[in-house]
């Protein structure tokens, strides 16, 4: 398994993103957008809750890109 390293700027962007509970905008590689909030990242992973409180759990290869909004 690999090692999850904080020390990597995009890393450190996501748990500063958790810490603020900021809304962040997911686009996956189905083209498929998903908004929530990040709830926690390891090497694998991220998990996702929206305002409906769906839990979706995102496998890091599937990620386009993350934006934060507001």
């Amino acid at each position: 398994m690999a090692e999850f390293d904080t020390g990597i700027p995009s890393v450190r962007l996501v748990q500063q993103w958790i810490k603020e509970k900021k809304q962040i905008e997911v686009k996956l590689s189905t083209d498929e957008v998903l908004l929530g909030n990040i709830i926690w990242q390891d090497p694998q992973c991220l998990y996702l809750i929206d305002d409906s409180q769906q839990n979706t759990l995102i496998w890091r290869q599937a990620l386009v890109c993350l934006k934060p909004q507001g």
